[in-house]
């Protein structure tokens, strides 16, 4: 079979290869590769692998064998998943827990760019607690992650601002605000998603509020993070920053099978608002923005 392996070089590539049939283990399916999707921890991950590393996370395609336990999806099934690495190849094995069935009004591409960026987007969210009401930025966010973010946030109740210096799509994502930089200065919001690092980082800090959550999730921008201390202790008590790692949070994601309520007929977005919008006992009901409701209406599928 073919894959793509990785080749020592200035900058790093990859090169198309004779590799040899994956062999599954009994809680592996056998996956005939449709569609693979890029993220940039693998192709910064090249310059660090051996000649010849078959690598690659999230891919979509067709179940060619089930896994021998009787675990996961049957042959012929249309599936989503990662793994971590190999999925740059014609056939790869993934473990039926990091497998999903795939919807047929869904192809093979759209879904190949879910995994990895989709979950992080999620999980870092999941960081940031109780949605409805909140004003949330997430930086980066014309990026994967932040694309996702922008759309689960919104479905969830936040009054999203999007940062991004490309910023055309965002606000059709549903962002309340789309700017270029977040400011030093100004209203704080109560979570932030961080997508790029660096000074951007240290302003996340600035504009925490008290007992929210900054989650710092990539390093676009590789510079020291540098911010007043008097801002975070005394400007947002109770706060705190993050890490999610992108690999590990899909990894950590799909260790079970997907279940949420009314499963397997509802959709996961009416979950992830379900599970949102019940708000803990004693809390008070919030609204979201008359602006946001505006900029996010009518609101785009995810």
């Amino acid at each position: 079979m073919l894959a793509l392996a990785s080749v020592p070089a200035d900058p790093p590539t990859v090169q198309l290869v004779e590799a040899p049939e994956p062999v599954p283990l009994p809680s592996e399916a056998l996956v005939d590769v449709r569609a693979v999707s890029l993220n940039t921890g693998e192709v910064r991950n090249l310059a660090t692998l051996p000649a010849g590393t078959v690598t690659g996370w999230d891919l979509a395609g067709v179940v060619a064998r089930a896994a021998a336990d009787g675990s996961g999806p049957p042959a012929g099934t249309r599936v989503v998943g990662a793994r971590l690495p190999g999925a740059w190849a014609q056939r790869t094995v993934v473990a039926t827990n990091m497998l999903a069935a795939l919807p047929d009004a869904v192809s093979f591409e759209q879904a190949a760019c879910l995994p990895v960026a989709g979950l992080t987007a999620l999980r870092a969210l999941e960081m940031c607690g109780f949605m409805v009401g909140k004003r949330i930025a997430i930086t980066g966010a014309s990026g994967g992650v932040g694309r996702f973010a922008i759309q689960l946030a919104r479905d969830a109740g936040a009054d999203v601002t999007a940062v991004a210096r490309r910023t055309a799509g965002l606000a059709e994502l549903g962002a309340c605000e789309v700017v270029t930089e977040l400011a030093p200065e100004g209203e704080r919001f109560a979570g932030i998603l961080d997508g790029i690092g660096g000074p951007a980082l240290g302003t996340s800090i600035k504009r925490i509020a008290p007992h929210g959550v900054v989650v710092s999730l990539a390093s676009t921008d590789p510079a020291d993070v540098v911010y007043p201390t008097r801002a975070l202790f005394a400007g947002a008590p109770g706060a705190r920053v993050q890490g999610c790692s992108s690999s590990r949070s899909c990894a950590g994601r799909t260790a079970a099978p997907p279940t949420w309520p009314g499963w397997p007929g509802a959709s996961p977005r009416a979950a992830w608002r379900s599970r949102s919008t019940s708000r803990p006992r004693g809390a008070t009901p919030t609204r979201r923005s008359a602006r946001c409701a505006r900029a996010a209406s009518p609101a785009r599928p995810c």
